[in-house]
């Protein structure tokens, strides 16, 4: 069975001054519907922010995200300044059970940038784990994935949609940025638990 059920989100870092456009495009053009916007996500914060607009299509989400600069610059303004306007940040994943999916990508080798977080992020109530970069290097630059669950069927009648919406945890932005204070630019996956003469099974080589 995949740990995995679909793709939830694709979140697109864009220039200043830009998140208007993509909105347009997104909407406009792809028929998705803005179901949230948040013009300053930190707006006591006197070092940097960002916008995040949520576009929904129904079975997914893409989330634009823009860079506030203050005294210092946005994280998601360096980004951008790497990989250029409307570039892809991170997609998330939909986990069947994000605990469990956790617990077996850390023993392969997997490293979550912080603990799980569980909020609203504009879809819906959400329990999500951050990787580090897929790359080393500056975490506000580095591309990485996302893994979320969120409640479903039964659960959204049970105490598990409660417990979604009350836990707390630190925010992704604030797990950068401390990245960065720390000097962390260790990418999010050990390879070396992969065996040396490692071969694709034989059933998974049906599109051979």
């Amino acid at each position: 069975m995949s740990w995995l059920r679909k793709v939830d989100h694709i979140s697109y870092a864009c220039d200043k001054g830009n998140i208007e456009k993509w909105a347009w495009f997104h909407i406009e053009v792809e028929g998705g519907t803005l179901i949230k916007r948040i013009d300053d996500v930190r707006p006591d914060d006197p070092h940097s922010s960002m916008k995040i607009w949520c576009i929904d299509y129904g079975d997914f989400g893409v989330a634009l995200i823009e860079g506030i600069d203050r005294a210092g610059k946005s994280q998601v303004t360096r980004f951008v300044e790497v990989h250029g306007d409307h570039a892809c940040q991170h997609v998330a994943y939909d986990c069947n059970n994000l605990d469990d999916f956790q617990a077996h990508f850390m023993r392969m080798g997997g490293a979550p940038r912080g603990r799980p977080v569980i909020r609203d992020d504009g879809f819906g109530i959400l329990k999500q784990i951050f990787a580090k970069g897929y790359s080393e290097g500056d975490p506000a630059a580095t591309t990485f994935p996302e893994y979320c669950q969120r409640p479903r069927g039964a659960d959204l009648d049970s105490d598990v949609n409660i417990t979604f919406s009350n836990e707390a945890g630190k925010t992704f932005y604030d797990q950068i940025e401390q990245a960065r204070d720390e000097g962390d630019e260790r990418p999010f996956f050990d390879f070396s638990a992969m065996p040396a003469d490692w071969k694709v099974p034989p059933e998974q080589q049906r599109g051979r």
